[in-house]
């Protein structure tokens, strides 16, 4: 996509012929410019946190964390769209999959994909918090804006919400609407995120890496249980040093690698015994998506039903499974909004609502007969 003219374009352009002009100038030289960001503290005072959505991420939370201590039998799903980029049709997606969270509950923890920062390989549109507007125009103020707005919704219905952490400094705009994280394969090996999860409020999950590499995943839930100091900021948006007490719900994704998809019993079984090497609890979130699907959105119910068999035959190993799922199946590419099929996914391909629906009900129907 082309970037248009935008805000940030025409603000910067004075502050580049200041610099150009300077000639001797050693620091920022490829820094078009800086724009002032409201502190975590006034985001949270325009859209301030009720007492029944706080009820709502807390339980959220307790219950993942009982999943991920074997004190809760359920099979956690976080599903959802790849990312978000339409407000409208993520809230329609929530109502639908609240009312599906009801009637499943009793065998699945379900947990909405509420994806916001985008990490990319190369380029591309990097998330509704970066260029919310879609347009290459980066009014991230407006972003995490949205960001908060939705996430509140979104809780209000009683349905608990996930999230991946990728800009270190956002977990403070909205990490108390979140009770589940991700830490994507590209930054799992990242001290920067592995310190940011020790801090977090809220169980993490850490992805083997694009190559398929398990032991980075493994290295960053240790890293992350020990306490930290690094910088970062407070509600205020003071830089400071931030002191973490360490994160004990961490846990490795299998989302597959280069190498092919690590979702079968065998991969399972060697992921476990490789967690119980390293004096970790061998419970394990897969992702039906990514190099698991064969980067096919289809290829995700092949996934979902290998880890349902899984389970029908005892293994506890696999604790929950992550699907990419929206209202419609596949993808778009972006172009302007008003171009744009609702409730398509402009990012990775995703399930649609009936298929996604079908696979939860079929799953729930077989659990059930096991009892």
């Amino acid at each position: 996509m082309e970037p248009s003219t935008s805000k940030l374009n025409e603000k910067s352009s004075p502050k580049i012929a200041r610099e150009e002009n300077q000639g001797t100038s050693l620091e920022n030289r490829n820094v078009l410019g800086t724009f002032p960001l409201m502190v975590p503290r006034q985001l949270k005072s325009e859209f301030p946190l009720p007492a029944a959505v706080a009820q709502t991420v807390a339980e959220g939370r307790r219950e993942i964390e009982a999943i991920l201590r074997g004190e809760d039998e359920r099979f956690l799903v976080i599903v959802g769209p790849c990312s978000i980029h339409d407000p409208k049709s993520a809230m329609e997606y929530a109502q639908r999959l609240v009312r599906l969270r009801r009637e499943v509950q009793d065998r699945f923890c379900v947990v909405m994909r509420v994806y916001f920062e985008k990490p990319r390989t190369t380029l591309g549109w990097k998330g509704l918090i970066n260029d919310p507007h879609l347009d290459g125009s980066f009014d991230i103020q407006q972003g995490l804006r949205l960001a908060r707005s939705l996430l509140l919704q979104i809780n209000a219905l009683g349905l608990p919400t996930a999230t991946e952490m990728l800009e270190p400094i956002t977990p403070q705009f909205i990490d108390d609407l979140v009770s589940w994280a991700a830490i994507g394969a590209r930054t799992t090996e990242s001290q920067t995120h592995r310190q940011m999860a020790s801090g977090l409020s809220m169980p993490v999950g850490f992805k083997n890496s694009t190559e398929g590499n398990l032991q980075v995943a493994i290295d960053a839930m240790k890293a992350a249980r020990s306490p930290h100091h690094f910088l970062g900021i407070d509600e205020e948006g003071q830089t400071c040093v931030v002191a973490t007490r360490g994160n004990r719900y961490g846990h490795v994704i299998l989302r597959g690698g280069r190498n092919g998809p690590n979702y079968d019993e065998a991969s399972v079984d060697a992921a476990a015994s490789e967690l119980e090497r390293s004096g970790l609890d061998p419970r394990l979130v897969v992702d039906c998506s990514h190099a698991n699907s064969g980067k096919r959105y289809d290829g995700q119910e092949q996934v979902w039903r290998a880890l349902i068999d899984q389970r029908q035959r005892g293994s506890r190993k696999v604790i929950g499974a992550m699907l990419e799922s929206h209202l419609f199946e596949g993808r778009q590419d972006l172009t302007t909004r008003d171009e744009l099929h609702y409730g398509v996914s402009i990012t990775d391909g995703c399930l649609g609502w009936e298929k996604t629906s079908e696979l939860l009900l079929e799953a729930h129907q077989q659990f059930a007969r096991l009892r």
